[in-house]
């Protein structure tokens, strides 16, 4: 039963890399932009690492350009710039909480590398939780800390 419970998983991971996983591009985009705007500042560098980071998970890589990666980011960004916004955006995170835990980790770590441009501050640090309770998993074993 469990080797054809994780056949069929991993088959469903690959429709819905083909598919388009919506809900996982917006929780994806929106914990990076929760980064990206902790200290209310966008870095350029920090928006070059969750690109990067973004159009390299496999999950997004076969269903969105590089083009609707950057919009969806940039929508992200925008939201983040209030607070109805930035609750907004933990409500896309929040929303694959029920996913399996790899996927919710790679979440996690793409919100983590944008952070960890320069070192992470303590209002990142405090993004990275809420992001990580959201999501249920573990912060400080994630980070490595």
């Amino acid at each position: 039963m469990g080797l054809f419970q994780d056949a069929f998983s991993r088959f469903g991971r690959v429709v819905m890399s083909y598919a388009g996983d919506i809900a996982f591009l917006h929780a994806a985009c929106s914990a990076a932009a929760t980064v990206i705007l902790a200290d209310q500042e966008i870095d350029e560098e920090e928006i070059e690492t969750a690109l990067k980071d973004l159009s390299n998970n496999p999950i997004l890589q076969k269903s969105y350009s590089v083009l609707k990666l950057e919009q969806e980011l940039h929508e992200a960004i925008a939201r983040a710039k209030s607070r109805a916004g930035r609750v907004e955006n933990l409500r896309f995170v929040g929303a694959i909480a029920d996913r399996p835990l790899e996927q919710r980790q790679d979440v996690f770590l793409i919100a983590a590398d944008v952070a960890d441009q320069g070192g992470i501050s303590e209002l990142e640090h405090k993004a990275l939780g809420e992001i990580a309770g959201v999501l249920g998993v573990e912060k400080a074993a994630l980070l490595g800390v």
